[in-house]
């Protein structure tokens, strides 16, 4: 009694003080929206998402703490054509972003120092290294040449004279090419066409010596920059500034003249960024989605301007409340909680939906405004108070979970239906008191062909209730076998934008297991506990490698250095001081003597290989000479030194890097710079191993034999593969837990509300109906269960019982009465109907957000409301008419 005078107490106050109540709302509502703004951030680490104090988190945090200096970094990875050209503008880039100290910490590239310059030889296999020193040898002569005449004359004459001991030769495979020339003729022959083809044709192209005479196991055009930037955390974007600021540098280190490079941003920040961004773009596009949606829904539920815009001033009003108690409450949205923004639109309006019907059917009825909006104030707010605390069920039943991200969002939606409703018990009452009334429709009940429609509509499920649930029955059977074949995806790379550079950037790192971030790392204390442990881990079956600080001291460091002297020695001063290209040099008698020679070697039986690569490649030089004859003295000029550019630009650069390898001396571990020796020994004496897989750890089966091996020796093991695998199943018993309370807690309030067995099953099997539709449709639609979705079913149930509740009350009445009774013109069944509308078009705007775990979010809930609608309005009906006719029918037969 109480609490229902405390109510009518502050409705009267409301309806007759409109304009002060509105004011105080609207001071406060300013207030809030301050508040939010100085107070509510974004963190967008998904690692703080699952179980932050689980033990997986916290080994994580441990080995953070000791290896500290790689964390909110980005990650810039450098391509061209060239491994040569890489590195120079890797340098050059790295040479820019330590002298931008506004937006850079620090930055450096971790292979790329004087220490591996001067010994990266002893970091080769033995092998490799012999290799590598006998095809210097064998290239000895042509970089004596070179030497000699550095310029294209020197570079065809060269060429004519390895085709002229092949025209020689009695014997292909015996010819003294090799001895001139340190590769396979034709593959040297297709290489130069091709630069030919691409100098000829206006493009930028290069040679590139260092895979051309060195013929290392692995060439990479790749060089990775990690860049420590500056964050300013007052923007949306704390890196964009820095990301920005290499955008800029990247453009300052192109050459003209020479092919593109491409500076990738990746990295822990860089992915943030591009997310931080898209979420903006996309919560931005999804809100004017969702208010354009809803606004058309609610001229064609009201059919009244005013109160279209006194509804959407009062969910204006609830937003900014929304948003303060956010700041208040969680202080930082993650990347699912942010999502209560957008949902709060369909959410909040809904209760404006059911005041406003309320009060224009009271118009309809007593034709007095303050009697119709006071009738609608005492009727409608305690059963909307219902529907927020049924509705919320699913929304808190994540609250007990270890998820924190669907925690929190739980926490935020779930309170911000109650905080929306008080906003609208408050601002709609004093809205409509200040408007006038709408005006009265012009049909009566019955004239308008909707109503009609709805009319017939609304006895098909009575008069075939049978047929009707025989097919819910079917389709329950097919969903139930279709839902065990729904996919997961807890990759939370997957969920991000996958258009992004920096997702595109690290899905290709991720298919190179010697760049790949999907490894393991264990800590030790000692040198002995690491060296142990190491050895254990590489004994493992489903470990490829592993690699600790002892890995960067090489082996067979005599015959290694021996190796590198005796080839110093060979190569001698021609190496050591390689001169810079000649230019004013013309290459046209080179160029035509070099035809001659390919057409004698033509003539010969060269295999079929050979004559075609000496083919393309004479073609390519007609061309040139072509070219060269067309073109005036001065454009001639720039034409000779291009081609020059192109065939011999990368050679000093690559004769200088070896010059300084060839000075390698013993290494030891005292040796190695201090700024590599701590990323593998930290400053609190944890020795680090890194432990690589040999699988594809994209299949679980593998992940998990990965991880199980791993632990089996190393029990506080870390890295992205346990981040997956523990936020996995952490999410999954979250799923089931916040399931089992959903379910419970939504009987128990159906048995507290309605007393009744029978009504309680009834409103629980559509519920149960509507979730097994909405997981058959995620399975034919292709659409994995991820962090984000996840809450749909949970939130779902809430969603749907108090349709469930509504509907099962109106069926009673309609049931007892004429079989042709329209339910659907109630106005009960009408705000449910636009209510879900409303609701679906908020949740359907995240639908075409350009993050993947926001958008199979917003698709799975619009997906599951329509069945929900389906299951009130069609299969509750038809359940509704068999069971309870059937009870009646009963219950006589007793009586």
């Amino acid at each position: 009694m109480s609490i229902s005078r405390s109510y009518t107490i502050w409705g009267n106050w409301t309806l007759a003080h409109p304009f002060t109540a509105l004011s105080v709302l609207v001071a406060l509502g300013v207030l809030a929206a301050h508040y939010t703004v100085g107070h509510l951030t974004i963190d967008t680490d998904t690692t703080k998402l699952v179980a932050p104090d689980a033990p997986f988190q916290q080994y994580r945090r441990v080995y953070e703490q000791a290896f500290s200096q790689d964390l909110s970094t980005l990650l810039l990875v450098v391509e061209s054509d060239t491994p040569e050209l890489t590195k120079s503008s890797s340098r050059k880039l790295l040479d820019l972003l330590n002298k931008d100290a506004d937006h850079f910490n620090s930055a450096y590239i971790p292979n790329d120092n004087e220490f591996f310059r001067q010994n990266g030889l002893l970091y080769l296999d033995t092998d490799e290294l012999q290799a590598l020193s006998n095809n210097l040898l064998v290239a000895q002569p042509f970089l004596g040449r070179i030497g000699q005449e550095p310029n294209l004359k020197g570079f065809f004459s060269i060429f004519e004279d390895a085709l002229k001991a092949t025209a020689k030769a009695t014997d292909n495979e015996a010819s003294g090419t090799a001895q001139v020339i340190p590769i396979d003729l034709a593959a040297l022959a297709d290489k130069i066409a091709l630069v030919l083809h691409k100098t000829a044709n206006g493009e930028n192209a290069l040679l590139s010596w260092e895979s051309l005479i060195t013929e290392k196991r692995r060439h990479s055009s790749e060089e990775f920059i990690i860049a420590s930037p500056k964050l300013d955390h007052s923007e949306i974007r704390p890196a964009q500034g820095a990301i920005e600021a290499i955008r800029k540098a990247a453009a300052i280190i192109q050459e003209p003249g020479l092919p593109a490079v491409k500076v990738w941003v990746t990295g822990e920040i860089g992915l943030e960024d591009d997310e931080l961004a898209g979420i903006s773009t996309g919560t931005f596009t999804a809100s004017v989605f969702s208010i354009v949606l809803v606004l058309f829904i609610l001229l064609v539920a009201y059919r009244s301007i005013l109160l279209t815009l006194a509804t959407l001033l009062t969910l204006a009003l609830g937003m900014l409340f929304c948003g303060a108690f956010a700041a208040i409450a969680v202080k930082e949205l993650n990347l699912i909680s942010l999502a209560f923004a957008v949902s709060n639109i369909g959410l909040g309006v809904e209760y404006g939906i059911h005041f406003c019907l309320r009060y224009k059917d009271n118009l309809k009825e007593h034709g007095n405004k303050e009697v119709a909006l006071r009738n609608a104030f005492m009727t409608v707010g305690p059963s909307l108070l219902l529907a927020a605390g049924t509705t919320s069920i699913g929304l808190y039943a994540f609250m007990p979970t270890d998820y924190k991200g669907v925690a929190e969002l739980g926490l935020l939606a779930g309170t911000s239906l109650f905080i929306c409703l008080l906003i609208t018990l408050v601002s709609l009452p004093s809205l409509l008191k200040i408007l006038p009334a709408p005006a009265k429709p012009g049909l009566k009940k019955g004239q308008h062909p909707l109503s009609n429609l709805s009319g017939k509509l609304a006895a098909l499920p009575i008069r075939y209730a049978k047929p009707v649930s025989f097919t819910a029955l079917v389709l329950a059977l097919i969903s139930i076998v279709l839902a065990f074949d729904v996919k997961t995806d807890f990759n939370p790379i997957e969920l991000r934008d996958p258009h992004t550079e920096s997702v595109i950037a690290f899905k290709k790192l991720m298919e190179d297991e010697d760049t790949s971030p999907m490894m393991l790392n264990v800590l030790a204390k000692d040198e002995n506990s690491t060296r142990i442990l190491q050895k254990k881990l590489s004994a493992l079956d489903s470990v490829g490698k592993t690699i600790s600080l002892f890995d960067l001291q090489p082996t067979d460091q005599e015959e290694k250095l021996a190796l590198v002297e005796e080839l110093g020695l060979i190569l001698g001063p021609q190496v050591q001081h390689f001169p810079q290209l000649e230019t004013n040099v013309d290459p046209v008698p080179g160029i035509i003597r070099l035809i001659k020679a390919i057409d004698i070697v033509l003539l010969q039986k060269a295999d079929a290989r050979n004559r075609a690569s000496l083919t393309k490649l004479k073609t390519e030089l007609q061309k040139i000479l072509s070219e060269l004859d067309a073109q005036s003295q001065s454009s001639r000029k720039i034409f000779i030194e291009k081609i020059q550019t192109a065939l011999l630009g990368t050679l000093p650069q690559v004769m200088r890097e070896l010059s300084t390898s060839l000075k390698a001396g013993p290494v030891s571990l005292d040796d190695l710079p201090a700024d590599i020796k701590d990323r593998w020994l930290s400053k609190d004496g944890w020795y680090r191993i890194q432990i690589f897989p040999k699988k594809n750890l994209n299949d679980l089966t593998n992940l998990k034999e990965f991880i199980i091996e791993v632990q089996s020796v190393a029990s506080e093991t870390t890295g992205l593969p346990i981040i997956y695998w523990e936020s996995m199943k952490e999410v999954i018993a979250a799923f089931q837990q916040a399931i089992v309370i959903a379910l419970v807690a939504i009987a128990l309030v159906l048995l507290a509300i309605r007393r009744d067995v029978l009504d309680t099953t009834l409103v629980m099997i559509t519920l149960i109906l509507a979730g097994l539709f909405t997981i058959a449709c995620a399975t034919l639609t292709k659409t994995p269960i991820n962090f984000a979705n996840i809450i749909a079913l949970p939130l779902l149930l809430g969603l749907g019982v108090d349709n469930g509740i509504h509907m099962l009350v109106k069926l009673r009445e309609s049931l007892s009465g004429p079989e042709d009774e329209d339910i659907y013109q109630s106005s009960t069944a009408r705000a449910i109907f636009f209510g879900a509308l409303t609701t679906s078009s908020s949740f359907g705007g995240l639908a075409f957000s350009p993050h993947a775990g926001i958008s199979s979010m917003g698709l799975i809930i619009t997906i599951g409301i329509f069945w929900i609608m389906v299951c009130t309005f069609i299969i509750l009906p038809a359940l509704s008419k068999l069971i309870l006719s059937r009870k009646e029918l009963e219950q006589r037969r007793v009586g």
